[in-house]
């Protein structure tokens, strides 16, 4: 008789789900062999000037050493050692695709400067077939025509109306959360914190059960995205696909109602970014580098001081205060160099083209990332010093700071994330100072870069 686990599943049925999904991992990815060993030879035996790298039987461990690096983030090792052996233009396995690597700011701006040209925006399959049709994967008109309804709602003048709500959302959270306490979890809050003000601001949603309710749908979806696409039950793009659905139930009742409230007058057509398209940042790393930073903190203070001093008691930032944060913007602009949002943007050939002496052959997934430049010493001099002074006067040269990406395909919510890191900072540094609980903490990748432990941290309230 099998042994009965919790819930009265048999270890048999344990071994046999076992057993299903190693038998669809090896099925995955004997099939992505046998694609890539096709397209690699057809281009070849066409093209022998294909850039260099990976090909044939060297696939199967450019597989395993981009996955595991990418799981240890350590994936500017991984692109180092390509560089040092074939230069700054290599092919090599992104999830299991043949994926050509421009690692130059040289790379960034030819694939910036040539969208819908030579190259469209792509994403791993597992992206497309969780997200469908959206501005992650659409391309030609489709994606000119959702990027100008986004524009329209994430201009600055638009987000300009947008600051007071911010301000007060944000003085709301560290209220609850970070006022008389004498630890914080830094992560998970400053999680809840953005999503929170995202939710209000994009969608008018302010009911704490709703936003739990995405938050939790979210972070399904976004430990799945950038997985192998196994939709079998257990697997994270499994949940990912569960979590997808409902966010777009919940979503749909939402629009649903908004219609009916904008038909009625009861809504305003520019009062979030979901009555627009009905009528379409990362905290926590700052935390880190201003606790690291003691003289960078003081200088940030120093000027959220003098902001503070002009304004009334209660009286909410506005847009004309944002502009005067210069040095708390080259601090953030730092800590995105360091710690940037994403690391890095994938393409498609829409064409055969040429690119130095090798070809790019039409169809072949092309990878740029921050990597290429973020921490080169040749772009950025003691790279890994935290240094704001980096971005007075002109700044880094072109096409070295990205952590937006760039051309037509730049992220359009650039200009909301700086508006909500700056309204942040303003409160938080006003509030407190604070040291880090474990200086030595680790970064681990979940799929994103996060704190090992959370990121906990001890307050100082200011007298």
């Amino acid at each position: 008789m099998p042994m009965v686990l919790n819930g009265g599943v048999s270890l048999k049925t344990q071994q046999l789900d076992m057993a299903a999904l190693l038998t669809a991992f090896l099925t995955v990815l004997l099939t992505g062999l046998l694609v890539f060993f096709f397209v690699v030879n057809k281009h070849r035996r066409v093209s022998p000037r294909i850039p260099p790298g990976a090909f044939a039987w060297d696939f199967i461990g450019e597989i395993f050493q981009f996955l595991g690096c990418y799981w240890k983030l350590n994936l500017t090792e991984l692109y180092e050692n390509r560089t040092q052996k074939y230069g700054n233009l290599f092919t090599t396995s992104i999830f299991c695709e043949p994926t050509i690597v421009f690692y130059s700011p040289d790379g960034n701006r030819f694939l910036f400067a040539n969208e819908n040209k030579l190259v469209v925006s792509t994403w791993p399959k597992s992206v497309g077939k969780l997200f469908g049709t959206s501005l992650l994967n659409a391309t030609g008109d489709d994606a000119k025509r959702l990027k100008k309804m986004l524009m329209t709602f994430l201009r600055p003048e638009a987000m300009q109306k947008f600051v007071g709500r911010a301000d007060s959302i944000t003085r709301r959270h560290l209220a609850e959360h970070w006022i008389g306490r004498d630890e914080v979890m830094v992560f998970p809050i400053i999680k809840q914190y953005t999503f929170s003000l995202a939710c209000d601001l994009f969608a008018s949603i302010n009911d704490q059960d709703d936003q739990a309710r995405l938050l939790c749908n979210f972070m399904l979806l976004l430990k799945g995205m950038l997985q192998i696409p196994i939709d079998l039950p257990g697997t994270r793009f499994n949940r990912a696909k569960h979590g997808a659905n409902s966010i777009r139930e919940q979503l749909e009742g939402i629009i649903h109602e908004r219609k009916i409230a904008l038909v009625e007058r009861k809504a305003s057509s520019e009062q979030d970014l979901l009555s627009f398209l009905l009528s379409n940042v990362d905290e926590q790393g700052l935390i880190k580098f201003l606790a690291e930073n003691p003289r960078c903190y003081q200088g940030v203070l120093r000027e959220q001081l003098e902001i503070s001093a002009t304004k009334e008691a209660g009286q909410l930032l506005e847009w004309g205060d944002l502009q005067r944060m210069k040095y708390s913007w080259r601090v953030a602009q730092e800590a995105l160099r360091l710690q940037p949002p994403v690391g890095g943007g994938f393409r498609k050939a829409i064409k055969d083209f040429k690119y130095g002496e090798f070809t790019i052959p039409k169809g072949w997934k092309i990878h740029w990332t921050v990597n290429s430049t973020h921490r080169k010493p040749e772009y950025f001099s003691n790279p890994d010093k935290f240094d704001p002074s980096r971005f007075e006067g002109e700044g880094p040269p072109p096409y070295t700071f990205v952590p937006f990406g760039g051309g037509p395909r730049m992220c359009p919510g650039n200009e909301f994330a700086r508006m909500v890191i700056l309204v942040f900072l303003h409160h938080i540094v006003k509030n407190f100072k604070w040291n880090l609980v474990d200086p030595s903490e680790k970064v681990t990748v979940d799929p994103m870069p996060a704190p090992a432990k959370g990121l906990p941290v001890k307050l100082f309230p200011h007298d």
